[in-house]
């Protein structure tokens, strides 16, 4: 699945190698760390559940 994906990195995350999460959007979301990419594992989910986890973390929510 990686190879089809565009990956982002948050703009929040910094180029020293620190903790970073990926984020692909296509027919799934995929969620990775980027210290593992491209070999490690991926998280999957559906659009409607990441809507609902950003949704979830939104400052207020």
């Amino acid at each position: 699945m990686s190879d089809q994906l565009k990956w982002f990195k948050s703009s929040y995350s910094d180029n020293e190698g620190g903790n970073c999460v990926e984020v692909a959007a296509a027919e799934v979301i995929g969620i990775r760390d980027s210290k593992f990419a491209p070999s490690g594992p991926e998280l999957q989910v559906s659009p409607s559940t990441w809507s609902a986890f950003i949704a979830a973390v939104q400052p207020g929510a």
